[in-house]
């Protein structure tokens, strides 16, 4: 009777090991889940950035033709001109990480310094509606038209930049993702301004007359 009971304990006893065990791995494989999805994320939202650097490039490599052609062509707006290229140099000048997730005061201080660019960028080129000769010419129409697409590119990686952190900064705030997110030191991203921002402006102009 004694070994019956005692065989019957070890038999609940190796249930309830067993459950255990199987709530360790659940759980065990649920973290690792979360752990690569929050992995891939990042990853999402690092290739997310490198497309708006890249259009913040193309568009730095046209500034000094436009600024040339404008030089040439309208020149009372040395000032306007000036503050275009010092913004270029600022923008230079600024180290970014070599993820967008790895330092967010270099990512800030890299993406002020673009809007700055883009601002100046955006009043140039309305200063340049007051020289309708300049307007006319093949050159300035055609670097007008590599900036307007080269802008409406930003405005798109911007966009997918802004759902990709979304979509990551969701996924370390969600339970059981922010248990995962504390132990292992995953932190919110920064976020982007929605694309209402001067990068914006420079599409909307019209330089058709």
């Amino acid at each position: 009777m004694k070994q019956s009971r005692r065989r019957g304990a070890i038999r609940a006893g190796l249930v309830v090991l067993g459950a255990l065990l199987l709530l360790v791995l659940a759980g065990g494989g649920c973290a690792a889940g979360r752990y690569n999805e929050m992995i891939s994320g990042q990853e999402v939202v690092d290739q997310a950035f490198s497309q708006i650097d890249n259009q913040y490039k193309r568009r730095s490599d046209l500034i000094p033709q436009l600024v040339t052609t404008v030089k040439g062509a309208a020149e009372y707006e040395k000032g306007v001109l000036t503050e275009v290229t010092e913004a270029r140099a600022s923008v230079g000048s600024v180290q970014l990480p070599e993820s967008a997730s790895a330092n967010p005061e270099a990512l800030g201080e890299y993406l002020n310094a673009q809007q700055g660019l883009g601002s100046a960028l955006s009043r140039l080129l309305v200063s340049v509606e007051r020289y309708p000769e300049l307007q006319a010419t093949a050159a300035f129409r055609d670097l007008q038209s590599q900036i307007e697409g080269t802008e409406n590119r930003i405005a798109v990686a911007r966009d997918d930049y802004i759902r990709a952190v979304k979509s990551y900064n969701t996924s370390i705030r969600q339970f059981p993702g922010n248990l995962v997110a504390s132990i292992v030191g995953f932190e919110k991203m920064p976020q982007l301004q929605s694309t209402t921002s001067s990068e914006r402006a420079v599409p909307a102009i019209d330089f058709g007359g």
